[in-house]
């Protein structure tokens, strides 16, 4: 479904639609800008401009207990458009892009589309600027097959009926869902686990599931305390998992290789050689990676 017929139905149910031109973008009269939101953190990690004050200082504050953490953004985009890129070749047409961010070069309709131009994204967000800045910019792009929900990931069955998603997205084809650098925002009390069991449920066989998540097992106790201690001010806290808490998330879908493996290792080349071996000062790229696929 083309931009502008995916938003006109949506218009009709979902007062969240309103699709802008760039140049007539502005923050949503309801956006807290006092309090540090991940996305927006996660744009500065990336040295993007599309956050506050209250971002830029805690994520300069997380990067100086963590200084790989600029690096640790970049490589988790680049796996992100691996990934995206793989599941395309592998004939799948449809993404759903749950925390996608605030948009960005590589971005997943972006790789999507260079291998597949009939490829449809459905990005998925529950930040109101990512939504909005979202829609202003995809609106340059009439002939794209691209839609913005804002939803949150906790409450899945919301997202799943959304009628935005329900217009561009047919559940019994496969689909690639995209839960990629979201979960550690959410914690085990609030069902992370089921909420995942929700989303690969509803997905068709041949879907893929492609997912990062940050870990304590790469980087020192220090900096790992200290990024969730800073975190508890954000707008969602930083959940780390080691390798035993994310595999499950999985479930019963079947991975494809490498497996889920520290981030930088998922496939690091086109030709996807293979290897245990990380460039010097990579080692401290704090979280695991994986794409696997229902049977």
């Amino acid at each position: 479904m083309h931009e502008e017929t995916a938003a006109t139905a949506a218009r009709g149910t979902d007062s969240d639609w309103d699709w802008v031109g760039a140049d007539d973008w502005q923050p949503p009269t309801e956006l807290d800008t006092g309090i540090p939101h991940t996305a927006r953190m996660y744009d500065y990690y990336l040295g993007g401009k599309d956050n506050f004050e209250a971002d830029r200082k805690a994520a300069q504050a997380a990067i100086a207990a963590y200084p790989a953490l600029p690096l640790l953004a970049r490589t988790n985009r680049e796996f992100l458009g691996r990934a995206v890129e793989f599941a395309a070749g592998q004939g799948i047409r449809q993404f759903v892009d749950i925390g996608t961010g605030i948009p960005a070069a590589g971005s997943t309709s972006e790789v999507a589309r260079r291998v597949a131009p009939d490829a449809r994204v459905v990005y998925v967000d529950n930040d109101p600027i990512v939504a909005t800045h979202a829609r202003a910019l995809l609106a340059s792009h009439p002939a794209g097959h691209t839609s913005v929900i804002e939803a949150d990931l906790r409450d899945p069955a919301a997202i799943l009926g959304h009628p935005a998603l329900r217009a561009a997205v047919d559940l019994s084809e496969p689909v690639a869902l995209m839960l990629v650098a979201v979960l550690h925002f959410i914690r085990d009390e609030e069902g992370a686990q089921q909420i995942v069991a929700t989303l690969r449920d509803a997905l068709a066989p041949g879907s893929a599931l492609i997912l990062s998540h940050g870990s304590p097992d790469f980087a020192s106790r220090h900096s790992a305390d200290e990024g969730a201690r800073i975190y508890k001010g954000a707008s969602a806290p930083l959940v780390l998992r080691p390798r035993a808490g994310v595999e499950p998330f999985f479930g019963d879908f079947e991975f494809t290789g490498p497996g889920l493996v520290q981030l930088p290792l998922w496939r690091p080349t086109a030709g996807h050689v293979a290897t245990t071996e990380l460039p010097d000062g990579w080692q401290d790229v704090s979280a695991y990676a994986g794409v696997a696929f229902k049977k």
